[in-house]
């Protein structure tokens, strides 16, 4: 089928592969082989139109075996960095004026390709993020998804709702893109967030610089070759790898960047807001900011709820991927009468969750991203020893990577530590409530409004919820994780961002900006 073909189809959610099949699992046992292969490789950056080498090399590792480098990565300068955004506001015009049409075409040749690699993407998710199988295969689909829906919307864009027409005029409303966009990924999402974020610029006709995370660098090279491959231009997109320190102050300050689309920890984006919003000389425009930060997500359990699907709802928000999703749960708030059994419950599915190598499929965590992380969330979990009641994990667990147990605090205070503070790693906190009503309102005493979950089956409740649960992904009967390109348009409240909502039929106008046109007739 030819990209303009798929394109007039209805969007869908791209299907999950079953490892439990053992076709399937043969075919990603040998993609994760011949990935293996490729190890330790040089990968070059990718700036005005060709790749630049420093011999200053960053190397990044596989979580699960920390001695085992996966690739050594050029790092760039302060001046390529300068450099790169140059040559992007150079070439935005030409690829401005592309029309909106052969860039969805492009951006539909993309999905296809990266669904024709899934497991070769599945695979690099896990050596070098600690991804596991389920995990892998799921942000896999999350960015073909991305692609496939911005494509379609990148086309509705280009034909908006015709205005009132005034009597002898022609009245227009079109979009336009902005310039030159600086792209900041996590690394928790290194293909996922960072596909939805570039694509969504690229096809709005924007020009993009890529800084993705030291953590993670090599899954943008990956998609590099992938835009490449379809046929996206080699000036349209530029891939800088560095610290932020060298080079994230460059790429936002620079007065030929138009905006920055960052997703990360609430301090490192209120930074970027505050840097970006300072003009710098020649700077004609207002920067924008699209960021997506942290959270501190709840799920309430009320006395009425299904405590089996709520135990599992929970323990697969606050464990899946270790914990490290800004939509993990890390607050289980529960009503008073089903505290003590819920904690049983709770505990059960907890103990029940292996820990190790994520290229393991019987494992359901793997290692948290480094050893600075670990080192953190240990922390972390110090200290809840002192604010609450420790019923299960509380450390590392065995083996040569940066692997922690499980970890879950019962009795957690509304004004401890672990309750309000983003700890990014498998440490929930478990607070009783003395009622639904007093549950909700410890759920949003927080600074921050990701996302929530209310477990209850009573409709009152649920308008209830409805009403008064600030968050920007609210979910009832159901985990706070796993949000779904089309149908969970994602992007939260107060500290957690701009509430841009990723994979939402507005989000390309992040990067768009409209132009009334008047025409005398």
């Amino acid at each position: 089928m030819t990209p303009a073909a798929a394109l007039a189809e209805a969007f869908s959610n791209e299907p999950y592969l079953d490892f439990s099949k053992p076709e399937v699992w043969a075919e990603a046992e040998s993609a994760l082989r011949h990935v293996r292969t490729q190890a330790g490789r040089e990968y070059p950056l990718w700036i005005a139109g060709a790749e630049q080498r420093t011999g200053d090399l960053l190397a990044s590792n596989n979580p699960s075996h920390p001695a085992e480098i996966v690739g050594r990565h050029h790092k760039a300068t302060a001046d390529l960095a300068a450099r790169a955004v140059e040559d992007a506001h150079a070439y935005f015009p030409e690829w401005a004026r592309t029309s909106p049409q052969h860039r969805a075409e492009l951006l539909a040749r993309a999905a296809g390709l990266i669904r024709e690699r899934k497991l070769e993407f599945d695979s690099w998710l896990v050596i070098e993020a600690g991804k596991t199988w389920p995990e892998a295969e799921a942000e896999v689909g999350e960015a073909i998804d991305f692609c496939e829906y911005y494509a379609r919307q990148a086309l509705k864009f280009a034909s908006p709702e015709a205005l009132v027409q005034l009597p002898g005029e022609r009245d227009d409303l079109v979009y336009l893109p902005l310039g030159v966009g600086v792209v900041i990924p996590p690394w928790n999402f290194p293909l996922a967030i960072l596909t939805g974020m570039a694509v969504a610029a690229l096809v709005a006709g924007n020009t993009v610089v890529i800084k993705p995370s030291s953590e993670t660098p090599i899954i943008a090279h990956l998609l590099a070759e992938v835009l490449h491959e379809a046929g996206f231009p080699p000036r349209s997109f530029a891939i800088c790898v560095g610290s932020g320190s060298v080079i994230g102050d460059v790429l936002v300050e620079h007065p030929k960047t138009r905006f920055v689309s960052f997703t990360g920890s609430r301090d490192v984006g209120l930074r970027i807001n505050e840097l970006a919003a300072r003009p710098r000389h020649g700077q004609i425009w207002i920067k924008r900011v699209v960021a997506e930060m942290g959270g501190k997500d709840a799920i309430v359990v009320d006395r009425e709820a299904d405590l089996d699907a709520a135990a599992a709802g929970v323990a697969q928000s606050a464990f899946g991927y270790q914990g490290q999703k800004c939509s993990a749960c890390s607050r289980a708030i529960v009503d008073d009468p089903v505290y003590s059994q819920f904690l049983e419950k709770l505990e059960e599915r907890v103990a029940a969750i292996t820990v190790g190598p994520s290229e393991d499929r019987t494992n359901f965590m793997g290692p948290v991203i480094s050893a600075g992380a670990r080192k953190a969330i240990l922390g972390y979990i110090e200290t809840g020893k002192t604010e609450a009641r420790l019923i299960a994990g509380g450390g590392v667990a065995p083996g040569d990577g940066y692997f922690i147990r499980p970890t879950v605090f019962a009795g957690v205070d509304s004004q401890a530590r672990i309750f309000r503070e983003e700890i990014f790693g498998p440490v929930l906190a478990v607070t009783r409530a003395r009622d639904f009503h007093h549950a909700i309102e410890l759920a949003n005493d927080t600074e921050y409004g990701l996302t929530g979950a209310v477990y209850t089956r009573n409709p009152e409740k649920i308008r209830e919820a409805r009403e008064t649960f600030f968050a920007g992904n609210l979910y009832i009967n159901r985990k706070c994780t796993g949000a779904m390109v089309g149908a969970h348009p994602f992007g939260g409240f107060n500290m957690s961002g701009t509430d841009s909502k990723a994979g939402g039929p507005d989000y390309l106008l992040q990067f768009l900006q409209a132009q009334s046109i008047a025409q005398k007739l």
